[in-house]
């Protein structure tokens, strides 16, 4: 699920990972966050877990630890790195071991793995100095990949929630972008060209998997306050923003299905530098 809103044409003017408020806010909705946002689809960790060296995992910007407890189903030795507490301890709960910090300043202590991944979380890492950390950490042959979910509807779905935005903040640039994976290129792009300056990795791959899931009403407003950014939302405004959503499903039939893409950006450290 997009937590900025990306812009295929002009890039904003902040990285995303220089927008500390918005990608440090993810813990005021913890126990939201792990119950509505959407998980990751089967074939996705199967590939990711198929192509790599070994069963060790570290998992980038875990928060609650979604993707964490999925690789971990799939056989992996999971540790997570997280920067917001609240996140951290939710992870944990799920039985998650969890490590504090910003991936970029973490200290690994020696330790390596066969899989690095982030999961709608590599935006939140300083480009330059994770890329350079994930090559520390990654076992020769082994694997680095970061994801997102990328999400579309049918156009007046689209349409009839993008007007609800429109008309309750018109000067915000906080939306719920209905947006397909083509939007999350220039992520893919930006991480591949790092990769090729850090050098040590084999060519990077982009793997899409495609998946549906239909919301009611409620699953599809509980998920709102999650997105990066709606934690600068006024309260009144927030509520606002739900009931005219709620109106609005409510018109289309009270739910709709959304059609997800994941979005795979992946490469292996090459066995000799």
């Amino acid at each position: 699920m997009p937590t900025i809103p990306p812009e295929p044409v002009s890039p904003p003017a902040r990285e995303p990972h220089q927008a500390r408020q918005i990608a440090e806010s993810f813990g005021l909705q913890a126990q939201r966050y792990d119950r509505a946002r959407p998980r990751y689809p089967d074939a996705m960790v199967e590939a990711i877990v198929a192509a790599s060296p070994g069963p060790d995992l570290l998992d980038v910007g875990c928060g609650t630890g979604i993707a964490a407890r999925q690789f971990q189903a799939a056989g992996c030795r999971v540790l997570g790195v997280e920067p917001d507490p609240r996140m951290a301890q939710l992870a944990r709960d799920f039985g998650v071991t969890v490590e504090e910090g910003k991936f970029e300043d973490w200290d690994p202590t020696g330790r390596t793995f066969d899989t690095v991944i982030a999961a709608q979380a590599w935006h939140w890492v300083d480009p330059v100095a994770g890329v350079a950390q994930a090559a520390r950490v990654l076992r020769p042959g082994g694997r680095l990949a970061v994801f997102w979910n990328a999400f579309e509807t049918a156009p007046e779905v689209a349409e009839a929630l993008s007007a609800v935005f429109a008309r309750v903040l018109p000067d915000s640039p906080v939306r719920i972008s209905m947006v397909g994976p083509d939007s999350y290129s220039a992520f893919c792009v930006k991480t591949a060209e790092e990769l090729r300056k850090v050098g040590g990795f084999d060519d990077s791959q982009e793997w899409r998997f495609g998946w549906d899931r239909v919301y009611t009403r409620d699953e599809w407003l509980d998920q709102i306050p999650t997105s990066g950014g709606h934690s600068q939302i006024p309260p009144a405004k927030q509520e606002e923003l739900l009931s005219g959503t709620g109106a609005a499903i409510d018109e289309l039939g009270g739910s709709f299905t959304v059609n997800y893409t994941a979005v795979v950006l992946t490469a292996a450290r090459a066995q000799t530098d």
